[in-house]
């Protein structure tokens, strides 16, 4: 069967790359493809950049996501580090727009980005692939009675 060959592949810090990443790329398209998209709560990057440029981040750092779910554990950081990047910076500008009042819903979604993006890329890039049990001792044998 494929899909349990690739799920050993991946591993369960794979899997989270894949998905995470895999959401990253959906939600920069959405952007990228909408003629008009609604940059409310952003100003602090639209300053620099139109959202279409900023979306492309969310796009590329899925991307790369994805590709480190690829690679052996222990060098698939670089995925990590890119699926945080896009919420973290994202959920700057919301809190910057809602403390300035342009925006006050801004800090209830930059609260959401930092629990349910960051937090859980963060739990998840902690977590060992896998939780190996305690070893076994063995049982001692018994001895026969009667045996030399």
């Amino acid at each position: 069967m494929l899909f349990p060959r690739i799920r050993r592949h991946l591993g369960r810090r794979g899997a989270l790359l894949v998905i995470v990443g895999a959401g990253e790329i959906i939600w920069g398209l959405q952007f990228v493809l909408d003629p008009a998209p609604n940059p409310q709560g952003l100003t602090l990057l639209t300053e620099v950049a139109p959202v279409h440029y900023w979306a492309w981040m969310w796009v590329v750092a899925g991307v790369a996501a994805v590709a480190a779910a690829t690679v052996r554990i222990g060098r698939d950081w670089p995925g990590f580090a890119a699926a945080l990047a896009p919420p973290t910076v994202w959920s700057t500008a919301y809190v910057a727009a809602g403390l300035a009042g342009e925006y006050t819903r801004g800090l209830w979604i930059a609260a959401w980005y930092l629990s349910s993006h960051v937090g859980v890329i963060m739990w998840a890039s902690a977590i060992p692939e896998f939780a190996a049990a305690p070893p076994a001792v063995p049982a001692a044998r018994p001895v026969k009675e009667g045996a030399a």
